[in-house]
């Protein structure tokens, strides 16, 4: 085939065929099944659509596992749900078993969590494992890596009280200007080295996650992140989560899946008295990090929750504020309560998983977050 004829192929996919579409290209083969899978969700016209039929949308997600890539099967799924009102069916063992599983739909399980049938919700807890499985996987080493570079940095003195606590290749590298050729040796004017190790945590870490609907696949990374930075002894961590109610999930960090399946999404949102809840963890100001991951859509009262941030930040805690913390893009979010954190010196910024962890180091050696939010946030 011409690359003329693939883009015209292409093109006729898209527009769906009809009078309308203007290729007056034709199909064959494979390439009919998946024209109908795309119409089934994406042709208005089309009569009937997947409808509320379990076993026609099962076929329907192994037709487009066959004829689409992972990534592309995520999007009409997604899609498919939000178009053609199919959450109901999501409630069913076999709809689970057919689905890709992948941060959205883990959203969607969880948003349901409360009406979910027992006979589903073991498919259910099998779906959602295998996603936190897979981004553990992603995720967890580069999140440790940062974090315990970022606390030996932190730690970094120039005047070591032990010859073990010496870094010799960095005050090698100081000191070269110090060689001496006719010994073959440097002299140290100055050392470089560690301060006394500790084995007692050095930061505390507090997560803070609006659970509302529009915030789903955030709650997802935040837990599997939290999990991650729970298991660092060098760190106590705590992960809180909130509508109108806070509910505090430390102790089911150990076990993401299970932390993920205490939460509730939807509802109103109470970001003061969360934030009121969260100032009673924090017992060691100047080596906290306090990360509030929301809209900034507050139902409560907002001055009251201006005031409690800019006290934490006067007592030394060093806060963050994530509009999202997903790979979704732009969020949606109160502009009001932004700009008022951003005149106080907090910004508030979305933030790709993946710069997740270098966050954690920006935050941990205590570097200008504003600035950092410049380099590594798309505007």
């Amino acid at each position: 085939m011409s690359a003329s004829d693939e883009r015209m192929r292409r093109w006729r996919l898209v527009l769906g065929g009809g009078d309308a579409d203007g290729t007056g290209c034709g199909l064959q083969g494979a390439d009919v099944q998946m024209d109908a899978a795309l119409a089934a969700v994406y042709d208005q016209g089309r009569e009937g659509g997947l409808g509320a039929s379990a076993p026609r949308v099962a076929r329907w997600l192994g037709d487009i596992r066959t004829y689409f890539p992972a990534t592309v099967v995520q999007v009409m799924q997604k899609d498919a749900i939000e178009r053609l009102n199919l959450t109901r069916l999501l409630l069913e063992p076999e709809m689970l078993e057919a689905v890709e599983p992948d941060v959205h739909l883990v959203g969607t399980l969880l948003a349901l969590n409360r009406v979910m049938p027992d006979r589903a919700r073991e498919s259910a807890r099998a779906l959602v494992r295998k996603v936190v499985e897979e981004l553990e996987r992603r995720l967890a080493q580069k999140t440790r890596a940062a974090v315990t570079g970022a606390l030996d940095r932190s730690a970094r003195t120039h005047r070591p009280k032990r010859v073990a606590d010496i870094d010799w290749d960095r005050t090698i590298r100081a000191n070269l200007k110090n060689y001496l050729p006719e010994r073959n040796t440097v002299v140290p004017s100055r050392l470089v080295g560690y301060a006394r190790r500790q084995r007692s945590v050095q930061r505390e870490v507090v997560l803070c996650i609006d659970q509302s609907g529009s915030m789903a696949a955030s709650v997802v990374y935040s837990s599997v992140f939290g999990a991650v930075l729970a298991s660092m002894r060098s760190l106590k961590t705590s992960l809180v989560v909130f509508d109108t109610a806070v509910v505090d999930l430390t102790e089911q960090l150990h076990d993401p899946v299970e932390l993920l399946f205490g939460t509730q999404l939807g509802g109103g949102t109470d970001i003061n008295r969360a934030i009121a809840y969260c100032q009673g963890l924090i017992t060691r100001p100047t080596d906290s990090i306090f990360i509030l991951i929301s809209d900034l859509y507050e139902g409560g009262v907002r001055q009251e929750m201006l005031r409690r941030v800019a006290a934490m930040t006067q007592a030394g805690v060093q806060v963050i504020v994530l509009l999202a913390l997903s790979d979704e893009g732009a969020p949606f979010y109160d502009h009001e309560n932004a700009a008022a954190l951003a005149a106080m010196g907090v910004p508030a910024f979305a933030c790709t998983p993946d710069a997740f962890p270098d966050l954690m180091a920006a935050a941990i050696e205590r570097r200008d977050i504003a600035r950092w939010a410049e380099r590594h946030v798309p505007s």
